[in-house]
């Protein structure tokens, strides 16, 4: 498991199957755009999405 990103640095292995460019997430390589987590989990805060700003990063974690 990688380790998370803390004090505005990055302490974590990029996932570079995971694109990211949430900057103030706690999970976020700050030096690149890749999330350290080795899965994420999206969901949806509408009951019938239909389009991509309808989608959530469930796996956010504020700094």
């Amino acid at each position: 498991m990688t380790k998370d990103c803390t004090n505005g640095g990055c302490e974590c292995t990029p996932n570079t199957s995971v694109k990211c460019t949430v900057n103030n997430c706690a999970h976020h390589c700050q030096d690149n755009q890749f999330c350290g987590l080795n899965t994420i989990t999206v969901g949806t805060h509408e009951a019938n999405p239909t389009e991509c700003k309808c989608t959530d990063c469930e796996s956010f974690k504020l700094k």
